[in-house]
């Protein structure tokens, strides 16, 4: 199974990095985060272009401490290193957005801007750069010259593969370790299993077993539904999932919880347009209902 395609993310702002982190993960992407313009740029001129630890994608802020947006991504351009970049930025100056297309971005997008609108663009970004890695792929490189292809594109460099330095390793909020505890109290261990109207989700393999169907579960998947079934035919609002489910903040602007909801329909119900399961209660959030 590929590789989801890895995002990273250069934004000082602590709740919109939250809240980028957040979606991209429920989008299915793989994630790193920098605060800071000098250790995203040390990190993303140490990283390989291919394999699967290469970056697919650089959603870069402007203003940032340390090096600023514009200097981060003439730098990589400048080192020969291609991966997309979305500039964001409070910036809307015609000006800004040449200097930032000039630095070596390829999309630029004012802030504030609506989540769809991001996603979109990045699925874009992503979509390019496989057409032209097929592209390449299918072209044999030019005599006396290799990292150019037959039409004398520029290819980008491998670059080392070397760790960056420990203080610039990224920060992982969705799966950050809690902080020690003196004489803990061993808490219960979770069920690993639920079972209801012929079917089983297995928690610690991340799977749904239903009748002639098998269903891998993502990790946020299986996250949502273990907290749902932990509390049958409770209501569970919108912001006890954000925060005590993904561990964000109630007024991040998320579509994810819409589409989370959709898809564990189409696995658990029997007809997703009319669910007997899991129902939507106006205005505060869901139900979960073992046996309606």
């Amino acid at each position: 199974m590929p590789e989801a395609p890895l995002i990273i993310l250069v934004e000082d702002e602590a709740h919109l990095a939250q809240g980028l982190l957040f979606n991209l993960a429920a989008e299915g992407y793989r994630t790193q985060h920098f605060a800071d313009g000098d250790l995203a740029l040390a990190a993303l001129l140490a990283a390989p272009a291919f394999g699967p630890q290469a970056p697919s994608a650089i959603l870069l802020d402007c203003m940032l401490p340390g090096a600023d947006g514009f200097t981060v991504a003439r730098t990589l351009r400048d080192a020969h290193h291609y991966t997309p970049i979305l500039m964001l930025t409070a910036r809307s100056r015609p000006q800004d957005i040449l200097d930032g297309i000039n630095a070596g971005a390829d999309d630029y997008l004012p802030k504030p801007f609506d989540l769809n609108i991001l996603l979109a663009r990045l699925k874009s970004l992503l979509r390019r750069m496989s057409w032209q890695a097929a592209a390449s792929a299918a072209s044999p490189p030019a005599s006396g010259d290799p990292n150019s292809t037959a039409t004398g594109a520029p290819q980008p460099s491998a670059g080392p593969a070397s760790h960056a330095a420990p203080a610039s390793t990224p920060h992982d909020t969705t799966h950050a370790p809690p902080p020690p505890i003196l004489n803990p109290i061993p808490a219960p261990l979770p069920n690993p299993e639920y079972a209801f109207n012929h079917r089983t989700v297995r928690f610690d393999t991340l799977e749904l077993i239903a009748p002639n169907r098998l269903t891998n579960l993502t990790l946020m998947e299986a996250d949502l539904l273990r907290f749902l079934t932990d509390r049958p035919n409770q209501i569970v609002s919108r912001k006890d999932i954000l925060e005590q489910v993904w561990r964000v903040h109630e007024d991040t602007d998320t579509r994810a919880i819409d589409n989370f909801i959709v898809r564990l329909r189409r696995y658990i119900e029997d007809d997703p347009a009319n669910p007997q399961h899991l129902v939507s209660v106006r205005g505060i959030g869901y139900r979960f209902l073992p046996n309606p």
